[in-house]
Parts: structure tokens; sequence; C-alpha cells
């Protein structure tokens, strides 16, 4: 559907429609009309930290709306191939339908690069519809403690905004590990907010840095930690993002409190197997290819190492892009550690990995 067709219309033509032509002509009259991709125009750009820039977004009619603490896709034409990471909303929904996100340069990242150094005001970017699960559909309902590393200030930047929008009826601790200030996102609102809110205790760490001077890693979330900050954890809300290991760690830290709810934007690390292969067979039944992939790393990585290009999106497990049917064999999920059996389940390519060869449907 564009600005030029109703909902009723593009039933009735749906069957007679090639998307791809019809997108093809009419993005010649406006880049932003689609038959039903989510495409989105870029109307700011804002540094937000040393490595990262948050990014302003007017989608077309199609996307669908989202709720704080949800992500989405974001994708684009990089060299002739499309690239697709998952970013999270930073802030509430608003009356005028733009979207932010945050993007933290990662070298190693292509679409992150470009979004960060090459991006510009009038870029069109392809969205996914929202997805994720760590929202709070009533934020005053309890106390809450949210525990960020990273970049995992993003969906519970959102999260807090939305907080205090709500009125800041609920108390809720902060506590935010960047490696140095310069790091550091949305620092400054979060302290204004702090003094603005009574409610909201803020904490913020350094793990790389004292007093604007590089040091040895310290700081970092730990049970004494907690209980220095938030003695009554048990009465709280808690939720984490950030890398796997900080968000495995918080969960054990915070098994006391009254609920918990984390996302890993990285897969926990698991013990080398080696009572299994280093290798194995894989093969996948729709391009008819059989592959040898190591046994040592996500499903999704071992497959491009070896030259294909699966769908995929956020590559933390949350999106479920990357999902596909298991017909034969036995692999393991990153994220528990558990093998996984059963035949014709889905798997999650990019927190699974291989244990014995495999027949996959892809």
């Amino acid at each position: 559907m564009t600005a030029a067709t109703s909902p009723a219309l593009h039933r009735v033509l749906a069957p007679l429609v090639d998307p791809a032509t019809f997108d093809f002509w009419v993005q010649k009259i406006n880049p932003l009309w689609s038959w039903d991709r989510v495409l989105a125009r870029v109307v700011e750009l804002r540094r937000e930290a040393e490595d990262a820039v948050s990014l302003v977004l007017q989608p077309n009619r199609h996307f669908r709306g989202f709720q704080p603490g949800q992500h989405l896709n974001v994708s684009a034409e990089l060299q002739g191939r499309r690239t697709t990471r998952s970013y999270s909303f930073t802030r509430p929904p608003a009356a005028d339908g733009q979207l932010h996100i945050t993007v933290k340069h990662l070298e190693c990242g292509k679409l992150s690069s470009h979004l960060c150094t090459q991006a510009r005001v009038g870029d069109v970017l392809e969205l996914s519809q929202a997805f994720g699960s760590m929202t709070l559909p009533n934020p005053a309902a309890n106390d809450l403690c949210f525990l960020a590393a990273g970049s995992g200030i993003t969906p519970l930047m959102a999260l807090t905004r939305a907080w205090a929008q709500a009125g800041a009826s609920s108390a809720l601790s902060l506590l935010y590990w960047a490696r140095t200030r310069a790091q550091m996102c949305f620092a400054e609102e979060l302290q204004k907010l702090a003094q603005q809110w009574p409610q909201l205790q803020l904490q913020l760490f350094t793990t790389h840095e004292r007093e604007g001077i590089p040091c040895e890693e310290h700081g970092l979330l730990s049970s004494e930690l907690l209980q220095q900050h938030v003695p009554d954890l048990h009465q709280r809300r808690v939720l984490a993002c950030g890398p796997g290991g900080f968000v495995q760690t918080a969960r054990a830290l915070c098994d006391k409190a009254r609920s918990f709810m984390g996302e890993g934007f990285t897969a926990p690390a698991l013990a080398p197997d080696t009572a299994g292969p280093a290798t194995v067979e894989v093969t996948l039944t729709q391009s008819q290819r059989t592959v040898t992939v190591p046994t040592g790393m996500s499903l999704l990585e071992a497959l491009e190492s070896a030259g294909l290009n699966p769908a995929h999106g956020c590559r933390m497990g949350v999106c479920h892009t990357c999902t596909c049917t298991r017909t034969e064999g036995i692999t393991q999920s990153l994220q528990t550690g558990a093998l996984e059996t059963e035949t014709g389940m889905d798997v999650r390519l990019c927190v699974s990995r291989a244990r014995t060869p495999l027949t996959l449907d892809l």
C-alpha cells in the first residue's frame, strides 16, 4: 500500500501485483512508497556518544507501531549486498510517528559503520516490524531496577523515558556501565531526569576509566554492588540488557528479585565442546547443498564462513529472522547450553551450534 492506495484496493489488487515490480515503479515517484515493505527516511542524525549515533526515522504507512523495550531490524544495500542488523527503539511512540534508534559503531560491523559514518538525512532504509518481549505495559505496577551495559542502555532508555512520561509513580534504580564516560550514551539526560524525579536512583559506572584516566577493569556488576545501590532488590522487577555474559551474571545475582527479564545482544560463551567433533556436515535441503562447518561457533557464523548468507537480523536470538527447521541431528543452545534433539524442531541459527551432522530446511 502507498499513499495512493487504500487498504480495500490493496486487498483487491494483491493477487494481480508483483510487489518487486510495483515498488520499482512507484519509488520513482516517492522512495517511501511500496507495496508492503516498511521503508523509512532518515530525518535527523545526532552524535550520542564517542562511538554512537542516534537516527530519527520517518516510516511509511506499513509500520504498525511498537512498545518501549522492543527492537526492529534495519536493512540497507551495501556494496550490492543486503545487510541487516537489529536496533532498539530509544524513545516511546510519538504523535509524529517518528522512530528513534541509537547505533553503536563497531569496527567489524558493516551496517553500524555505514549508519554512523556515511548515512545522511534523506537516506531511505528498510525496516521490519517491531519485535521483542522486554516491555512494561504498566511501568507503575511495581518498583523497578534496570541494569544496562554498553549499548544495552538503548531499550532501557526507551523504558526510562516511558516511565517518566507515565508520571514516575514507582521507584526506579538504573545502573549503567560503559567502558569510558565518552562512550556513555544519554548521560546528561539521565542526570537531568534523576534531578527531576527523586524516584529515579541513577548510578553510572565506567569500567576502564577513573576520573578520565584509563585504568584496569573495575566496578563490574556484583552482589556487593547490587546490595549497596539496590538494597530492596527483592521487591523490584529487574530488566537487564547488555552482552550475553553480563545478562547471565545479572540473572544469577537477581534470583531473589520479584521478577527478571533479560536480553543479551551476544550469546554467552560456552565451554569448548571437547567431547564432540570439531566439524560436522550440514545438509541444506532447499539449496541442495552440503557444507562442512565448525561446531565451535553459532550455526549462523558457521554457515557464513562457508560462503552462505542465511536470512538473519538481530544475531542474538530475539527477532527469529534466522529460524529454520532442523529435520535431522542435534543442536545446542548457546543461551542455555541445552541439547536440542527433537525432530522437526525450529532452530535459531544465531544462538545454536551443531553437535552432530544436521539437515536444515534452508
